[in-house]
């Protein structure tokens, strides 16, 4: 038990460092952010279905439920564009600096989501990500595109994980991933037929450079079929802190990597990576924070 434990904790690093390399892939491929999108979710979805077959898993829906499923790939579809949009006006550095306060947008959702109050310290650490972003937003004026882009991706990626976390109770994990991947193609695929009537579907739309379709093929395998199949296997075998604590070095592994792949792109000011290193110690402190409470609970029941 405790060797699968150390081989999940050590297998999900992995996991948690291709994430870190998806925003890497989406500086390197050449396309805008709505065909790369289209592309990654399509290709995604395809294998992933693949996977349904081979393991047998019913996909089997009441239309209520695929209405929600609807809902949540448009918002995911979004999220990506919003995020590779981010990437494409500014860099990776600025994008995953951004994505760090997706925790507290969740945060702040959550009351709403699941009818709680709201947690003094929530309100405090809220503060603190603002006064970092500030930071941020002053120092690095030639990115505030980038900055608005990123915010909205992290803004959105925190409803997703609220509308996921309820459906995750009641149906398959990769049946879910599978729906949402496929209904945000469909979103894309008509907001491509009617706004790139002329280019959609030519054989110029599929004509890309022979590395950006490798670094698609390695986005929609190995960084989204792949990792979203794996975490939810290894988490059998980990606890919510440890999942917490390594998911939080995502823009750690993917700054450092943009670094080294991407080079003097990615350097950047000094206050930049004070406001970045506040917002990722205060999140962990959140993290911290509230598995200690939800210990503390459990322990008293």
């Amino acid at each position: 038990m405790q060797n699968d434990s150390l081989k999940s904790y050590l297998h999900f690093h992995l996991i948690v460092f291709i994430w870190g390399f998806t925003a890497v892939l989406g500086a390197l491929i050449t396309i805008d952010a709505l065909p790369l999108v289209w592309f990654r979710m399509g290709l995604a979805s395809i294998f992933i279905f693949i996977y349904v077959k081979v393991r047998g898993i019913s996909l089997s829906l009441s239309p209520k439920t695929l209405f929600g499923f609807f809902i949540a790939g448009l918002i995911i579809a979004v999220h990506w564009l919003t995020f590779f949009g981010a990437i494409k006006v500014s860099n990776v550095s600025i994008t995953l600096a951004m994505m760090s306060t997706g925790a507290f947008f969740t945060a702040l959702l959550e009351p709403i989501f699941y009818k709680r109050k709201l947690i003094w310290y929530e309100l405090l650490f809220g503060a603190i990500v603002v006064a970092a972003l500030y930071l941020i937003f002053e120092v690095e004026t030639t990115y505030r595109t980038g900055i608005f882009m990123a915010l909205a991706s992290a803004f959105l990626s925190a409803v997703f994980t609220l509308i996921n976390g309820k459906f995750v109770t009641k149906h398959h994990p990769t049946k879910i991933s599978f729906y949402e991947l496929l209904f945000g193609t469909l979103c894309v695929t008509m907001y491509l037929a009617f706004a790139k009537a002329d280019t959609f579907f030519s054989p110029q739309f599929f004509n890309l450079p022979t590395m950006d379709w490798v670094y698609i093929g390695v986005l929609a395998t190995a960084c989204t079929a792949y990792a979203f199949i794996a975490a939810v296997s290894v988490m059998k075998h980990l606890s919510p802190y440890t999942v917490m604590l390594t998911i939080n070095l995502e823009p750690v592994y993917g700054i450092l990597l943009a670094f080294l792949v991407l080079g003097d792109a990615e350097r950047m000011s000094t206050e930049f990576y004070y406001g970045a290193l506040l917002i990722l110690v205060v999140v962990i402190a959140n993290g911290i924070l509230k598995n200690s409470k939800r210990f503390k609970t459990k322990k008293e029941v």
